[in-house]
C-alpha cells in the first residue's frame, strides 16, 4: 500500500496560506492560485525549485532538518509547527493495524471517581474513554463512547453550547492535528475524518490548512441550559504510559458564579455514582 504524502500535503498546505506580502515580494497583476508560488518558496528558502517541486510531490521525502528548517521561516511556522513539520520526514510507512481496546489506567479511573471538578479521558482520536458524573451533567456528549471531534462539529446541540465555537473552533482541529502526530494509518482516523468532512464544511476547510497546534488548556465559555453561561479553565494533561491519553479537567475560579453554578449541576446526584465507566 502506497504511504500517504503527508510532507507534501503540509507544504503545500501552508505555502497557500503565506501572503507573498508578508516575505516582503511585490505582486504585480491578479494572481490565480493563493499564497506562494513553489519558485518562490525554493527562492525564499535558499534550495533549487526542482527540489522543491519533489517534495511537494513525495518524491522525495528525507530532506535535511536545515531545508526543513528554512522552508519552516518562510511560512512563519511556530515551534510547534515546526517540530510537526520536522516530524513528517521521518514518518512510518504506511502499515496495517488492528484496532485494540484502550483502557484508562486503574488510578486514573480512581481520580475520576473522587475529582470534584468535569474531567474525563480521551485519546488521540478524541474519543471519549472514560467521563465522571459532573462531566456528563456538563454537556450528556462527554460520556465514554462519544467523539469530542463529532459532537463539536456535527451536533448542533453541542455548538448551541458553545457561543464562541466558530472562533475556535480552529483551535481545536489544530490540537486534533497534534494529537495524532504523524501516526495516521489508523482506519478509525480516516473514517472520521471522511465523516467530518462531509458533515461540516467548516470542518473540511480547517482540516485542509494542516495547522497544528501545542495540546495545552485555556479558558473556554459554555452556555448551559440549565444553570447559564459558565466561564471555565481547561487543563488537558497527558496520562503516562498510555498511547496518548489525555485527562481533561473543566475548572472554575473559586467563589465564582461558575463554580456556583456547578454545585448546582452536581447537586441533584451527589449520592450516585460519580463515574461513567467506558
Amino acid at each position: 500500500m502506497t504511504r500517504p504524502n503527508a510532507l507534501g500535503e503540509y507544504l503545500r498546505a501552508r505555502r497557500e496560506l503565506v501572503d507573498p506580502a508578508d516575505v516582503g515580494l511585490h505582486v504585480a497583476g491578479v494572481r490565480r492560485t493563493p499564497g506562494l508560488r513553489r519558485e518562490e518558496v525554493a527562492t525564499l528558502a535558499g534550495i533549487s525549485a526542482d527540489y522543491y517541486l519533489r517534495l511537494e510531490q513525495g518524491r522525495d521525502r528525507n530532506p535535511s532538518p536545515q531545508v526543513l528548517e528554512a522552508l519552516a521561516r518562510v511560512f512563519g511556522l511556530d515551534a510547534t509547527a515546526t517540530q510537526y513539520l520536522l516530524s513528517l520526514s521521518t514518518a512510518r510507512p504506511l502499515r496495517s493495524k488492528r484496532p485494540r481496546r484502550e483502557v484508562v489506567p486503574a488510578g486514573i479511573r480512581q481520580l475520576l471517581d473522587v475529582i470534584g471538578p468535569p474531567a474525563f479521558v480521551e485519546n488521540r482520536l478524541f474519543d471519549v474513554l472514560a467521563a465522571n458524573r459532573l462531566a456528563t451533567a456538563l454537556s450528556p456528549r462527554i460520556r465514554p463512547g462519544e467523539n469530542r471531534m463529532r459532537s463539536l462539529f456535527l451536533d448542533e446541540d453541542e455548538q448551541e453550547m458553545h457561543p464562541e465555537w466558530e472562533r475556535w473552533s480552529g483551535g481545536m482541529v489544530a490540537a486534533f492535528r497534534t494529537s495524532l502526530g504523524t501516526d495516521v494509518d489508523d482506519p478509525r482516523l480516516a473514517q472520521l475524518v471522511g465523516e467530518l468532512s462531509l458533515g461540516s464544511e467548516l470542518f473540511r476547510q480547517l482540516w485542509a490548512r494542516h495547522d497544528v497546534k501545542p495540546l495545552a488548556g485555556g479558558l473556554t465559555r459554555m452556555r448551559h441550559p440549565r444553570v447559564g453561561m459558565l466561564e471555565l479553565r481547561r487543563e488537558k494533561l497527558p496520562i503516562g504510559d498510555s498511547g496518548g491519553q489525555l485527562l481533561v479537567i473543566y475548572h472554575a475560579e473559586p467563589g465564582s458564579e461558575t463554580a456556583r453554578a456547578l454545585a448546582l449541576l452536581d447537586a441533584p446526584a451527589q449520592d450516585e455514582p460519580r463515574a461513567a465507566r467506558g
